[in-house]
């Protein structure tokens, strides 16, 4: 694509692109740094990736936009204190014991890592390399200690009142008395303390006194001390000079605090981009306690990585309602967006584009995942070597190995079909009219069966089972015209073919159920329904 064309690509990591690029005109630099954030006191989850892909698609965007290199820190806030102990950690008794002590100082509860801390900074690149992301890790712990933060830190002493101006405001009376953006390290307990600072000097040092009454005078380098969070975020973005990072919702007040305090020690906050927050499926807020939102090992059980990319991709600052019931269509959506891609290798405006990077998209599978969905439940089934005896009646050819991508789907779909639909079908009886319509079928597809078979598997034999499904609605109720003043069939048609035959409300186009289950299948199972009629 000519570098031109990037100019008018209206895609939102462009877009972002393009702020970008006109932050480094401003300052001469020649490297783009980016930041992720994650705080190590709780395993990665689904936000995280959705944070680390969506800034990679910046990322991307930019290089090609630029030409400029560019850098990526995943940045682990390991030098927080332990606040309270997890609910999904094993040896909680171990990890209470150490409540307030920074994450680096406290024992790993499953006893695989110096410290717990340093097991989920682990967890954190694991997690991050199975996804093949490009990034450095950073850790807070590494940086206060190593003394890459000493200047900034000994500048923040220098204008302590000033970064206590940009904060004081959105305090509480009794919180303002008492606040400091300082957090000195207790030299024996090393538990990270939240107490008043009697003076800051202009060396850097921070007298105290703890809750004991002892006095203590604490430098402000060398990892002696930590930022409070609003201040520690600025602090690191002037100390490294990052210029691109996004965040929550949730954290609108921090970026705003967090750039007032950047600009306070003398340099330009980020570029930012505020996304939105996932929803459960109603449209409320995804609460732990209620476990009613949907972690990254649910998605990864039912649908690959790349559906879980695609769901990602569109507008992140719009809300989107985090459930089950949206990876069949995001898994799809993302076939056919690969699909595309594979025709229009330069379209920028593809998802695909930009979860594909520079390798190829894969080439499709022959059947969609819904329509694997359909199968599972047509076989009543979720033994992936039951679901591929049937794909193999249509696609003869086709086993695990030949076809990777289609036994991944196959699997994902047993597993969705087991847990999420299986355990809500609800068939019902036809009405005198629907089972009027399921005999039409019925008659249709043996009449024609032989036509069919004549035809090769795919698209064109799809249609013309997809035309006899609208040919055994056309008629009474369900009789309906189009725009052009031909018949048409009503959607109730399709909804008590889903009902009757499949216990659900919805599918894909049944023709292409049809297909691949095959005409004597089908036939039985509308015979099994107009049986219970």
């Amino acid at each position: 694509m000519p570098d031109a064309a990037f100019e008018t690509i209206p895609a939102w990591p462009f877009a972002e692109a393009r702020r970008l690029r006109e932050r480094l005109l401003a300052s001469g630099k020649k490297e783009a740094l980016f930041e992720t954030g994650y705080g190590p006191s709780g395993l990665p989850h689904i936000g995280t990736f959705g944070e680390v892909a969506r800034t990679s698609w910046v990322r991307r965007a930019f290089s090609l936009l630029t030409g400029m290199p560019s850098r990526l820190v995943a940045f682990s806030d390991d030098m927080d204190g332990l606040r309270k102990v997890p609910d999904n950690v094993p040896n909680g008794d171990v990890l209470r014991q150490h409540l307030g002590k920074r994450l680096t100082e406290v024992p790993d509860p499953f006893g695989t890592h110096p410290s717990f801390g340093a097991h989920n900074n682990a967890r954190l690149r694991a997690f991050l390399d199975a996804f093949g992301f490009e990034y450095e890790f950073a850790s807070s712990t590494d940086y206060y200690t190593s003394g890459r933060f000493d200047d900034a830190l000994l500048r923040m002493a220098a204008l302590h009142a000033e970064v206590r101006e940009v904060i004081l405001p959105t305090l509480g009376a009794e919180r303002r008395a008492t606040y400091s953006p300082f957090l000195p390290i207790h030299p024996e307990t090393r538990v990270v303390m939240q107490v008043p600072m009697e003076e800051v000097r202009a060396d850097g040092t921070l007298v105290w006194t703890d809750e004991d009454g002892k006095r203590w005078e604490t430098p402000v380098t060398g990892g002696h001390c930590k930022a409070q969070w609003k201040a520690d975020w600025a602090l690191r973005w002037y100390a490294l000079g990052v210029d691109y990072e996004m965040s929550g919702k949730d954290l609108i007040d921090s970026v705003k605090l967090s750039s007032a305090i950047c600009r306070v020690l003398g340099a330009e906050p980020p570029v930012t981009l505020t996304y939105e927050m996932f929803n459960d499926e109603h449209g409320g807020k995804i609460s732990k306690s209620k476990g009613n939102g949907l972690t990254i090992e649910q998605w990864l059980d039912y649908g690959p990585p790349e559906s879980l990319a695609q769901f990602m991709f569109p507008s992140p600052g719009s809300a989107k309602r985090l459930h089950k019931g949206v990876i069949p269509r995001a898994v799809d959506d993302w076939l056919a967006n690969a699909e595309k891609l594979r025709g229009n290798p330069d379209d920028a405006a593809n998802p695909a584009w930009y979860i594909h990077a520079e390798g190829a998209p894969p080439a499709p599978p022959p059947v969609s995942f819904a329509t694997l969905l359909n199968l599972a439940g047509i076989a009543n089934t979720d033994d992936p070597a039951r679901l591929w005896a049937y794909l193999r009646k249509y696609y003869p050819e086709a086993t695990p190995e030949s076809e990777p991508l289609l036994d991944r789907l196959v699997h994902h779909a047993c597993a969705y079909w087991r847990d999420f639909i299986a355990p809500e079908r609800r068939f019902r009886d036809p009405t005198p009219d629907e089972a009027e319509g399921l005999r039409r079928l019925a008659a249709l597809l043996r009449e024609r069966e032989v036509e069919f078979l004549a035809m090769p598997p795919g698209p064109e034999r799809e249609k013309a089972l997809q035309d006899t499904v609208y040919d055994a609605g056309r008629f009474g109720p369900f009789l309906t015209k189009n725009k052009d003043g031909s018949d048409g069939v009503g959607r109730a048609w399709f909804q008590a073919l889903y009902e009757v035959l499949l216990g659900k409300s919805e599918g894909p186009r049944f023709g292409g159920t049809v297909a691949v289950m095959g005409i004597e299948e089908a036939v039985r199972l509308v015979e099994g329904a107009l049986a219970r009629a």
